[in-house]
């Protein structure tokens, strides 16, 4: 296993311990804040499935019927991952309503704050932990895992609250009133990670940040280079591509042309980690005295980029 499915696989162990201690301490007090926050970690722990199934398909080289591999793997598992959670918060709305209206009673327990006290620290860690690994992998599953995650800080924060005010107060509505909050705190959650997901099946292209980083390692390039055009991007899952055509003074051989394409693949990939280069040379059009100092001025004139 990768870094990325190891780290989906103890977001996996630790939630679900978490879970069925939620559930069985929320069944005998009947704190429906409690058992939402339950719900809310089996949904987690079945989501970090889901992702880490995706991840180890996602892993999977190129082959005869997948030529860039299988990165929209994670994508799809996060289109997956966002309907089941809003159905989940939907859930969670109507059964506490449903409660609500039969008013039924809650005894609470110090098992109650002690296990949301736990959760709490729990969601802080391995929010950051996938944030991350997230971050460092470039990875749509574990930052949509990570999304889902930081929510439940808010909700485990808001749980504790509830416990506190109906245990002093003995007014069962802000136990229910918390409960609701987490299911709508549930839903919007999943908005996010679908937006990516969509995003992601949709070939959009990578951070804006990185294709100028790659515009500043080509321009840097030196003579015979003499620009470049139509360059374009590409996301799928946690690969990025990139492609653009490399303009090499008309004059230039071809082994030198060729050794001129394979230094700015090397730095991009040595500098821009996690993106995959595909370069077209071009011989360039200009008319010039072919020396480094005129083709330095034809270069003064490219576009910061030239998407055509």
């Amino acid at each position: 296993m990768d870094i990325k499915q190891k780290t989906s696989l103890v977001a996996i162990l630790s939630v679900t311990v978490l879970a069925v201690s939620k559930f069985v301490v929320g069944i005998f007090s009947g704190s429906m804040a409690v058992l939402s926050s339950g719900l809310d970690n089996i949904l987690d722990a079945v989501m970090s499935g889901m992702n880490f199934i995706a991840l180890r398909l996602a892993s999977r080289p190129p082959d005869m019927d997948h030529h860039y591999g299988h990165g929209k793997a994670e994508d799809l598992a996060a289109i997956g991952e966002s309907l089941i959670i809003v159905f989940s918060g939907m859930v969670i709305i109507y059964k506490t309503v449903e409660r609500f209206i039969r008013y039924q009673t809650i005894q609470y327990s110090s098992l109650d704050m002690g296990i949301m006290v736990l959760s709490l620290v729990f969601s802080i860690f391995i929010t950051t932990l996938l944030e991350r690994m997230g971050e460092k992998t470039g990875s749509n599953a574990l930052r949509a895992d990570a999304l889902h995650y930081r929510s439940d800080i808010y909700t485990n924060s808001a749980v504790i609250i509830a416990i506190i005010f109906t245990y002093y107060t003995k007014q069962v509505v802000f136990d229910f009133s918390l409960a609701i909050i987490v299911g709508f705190v549930i839903i919007y959650s999943a908005l996010k990670i679908f937006k990516d997901g969509i995003m992601g099946l949709m070939d959009t292209s990578i951070a804006k940040k990185l294709e100028h980083q790659v515009e500043e390692i080509i321009r840097k390039m030196p003579f015979p280079y003499a620009g470049y055009h139509k360059l374009r991007s590409r996301s799928s899952g946690s690969s990025k591509y990139i492609d653009f055509h490399f303009l090499i003074c008309r004059k230039t051989s071809i082994d030198e042309a060729h050794r001129l394409a394979n230094t700015v693949e090397e730095n991009i990939k040595r500098e821009v980690k996690g993106i995959e280069t595909m370069v077209h040379i071009e011989p360039c059009e200009q008319p010039c005295e072919l020396t480094d100092e005129t083709c330095a001025i034809r270069k003064s004139h490219t576009p910061r980029t030239k998407k055509d």
